[in-house]
């Protein structure tokens, strides 16, 4: 029996990984900030599915946070064979209307600690000759679309560049792109959603299915679902001065407010 470890696993794609890798078998550690939920969704998922659920509170948009979460992907003697970096947030607003400080703490969640806990999860997966990561980014990484949107271009690049790096290794990494999901997060950021099509809306179980056979597959990156496939086959082809103009109007349309 293996054991996955997912970082914000109480609320939305997180969580669709918890229950999915706890059916499938998997032993979990959940990682979350809120530690009475964190307890709640492990007696959940250890009395529904017969594996034991850890529970590490963590804030990883704190040193302390991150360097917690990090120990225990290293530890050898209860080794993690899957990490599942989740955690991250959005903030309501356009460039100028948010604070420094509130875009400097999306960065620590969306980047210092996606670099950090893969850096101790492959540390220790490359030893033993196996393992998976998973890093949650988002199809806003492929339009010029702020903060969120250059954040999630990184990691991105950088869990492709990772895969290239340890290929041969037996450690498989992989970014996944969703778009629009059924989940706490535009609720927790306080955005409306009521101007989004129905159409661009996911289902977060269904897209945590498609994401763990396309990892399963070897892919690097996962764009789980034909509809922003299609999106995203457009926007390759579209000149990078367009696509700036079309997604700022896009986001005001259809986006978060």
């Amino acid at each position: 029996m293996t054991t996955a470890l997912i970082t914000g696993s109480t609320a939305g794609i997180g969580a669709a990984f918890a229950r999915r890798l706890a059916a499938d078998g998997h032993d979990l550690v959940l990682v979350a900030r809120d530690t009475d939920r964190l307890r709640e969704q492990a007696t959940e998922l250890h009395d529904r599915h017969g594996v034991e659920a850890e529970v590490l509170t963590a804030d990883l948009a704190t040193d302390e946070g991150i360097e917690a979460v990090a120990a225990r992907l290293g530890d050898r003697k209860n080794p993690v064979d899957l990490l599942i970096n989740n955690a991250g947030f959005g903030n309501k607003g356009r460039f100028l209307d948010v604070t420094v400080a509130d875009e400097l703490k999306m960065l620590k969640v969306h980047c210092e600690a996606v670099l950090r806990l893969t850096s101790a999860a492959t540390a220790a997966m490359r030893e033993r000759g196996r393992g998976g990561v998973v890093n949650v980014a988002s199809v806003a990484a492929f339009v010029p679309r702020g903060t969120y949107g250059a954040s999630k271009a990184w990691v991105v690049q950088f869990t492709q560049g990772v895969a290239r790096d340890l290929a041969g290794t037996g450690v498989r990494l992989m970014a996944l792109c969703p778009g629009f999901v059924r989940t706490e997060f535009h609720e927790r950021a306080g955005m409306g959603t009521d101007n989004i099509p129905g159409w661009m809306w996911l289902d977060a179980d269904k897209l945590v299915a498609a994401a763990l056979d396309d990892l399963a597959r070897g892919k690097s990156l996962s764009i789980p679902d034909p509809r922003y496939k299609a999106l995203m086959g457009l926007v390759k082809v579209t000149p990078r001065s367009l696509l700036g103009g079309i997604s700022s109007r896009t986001g005001r349309k259809y986006g978060p407010r």
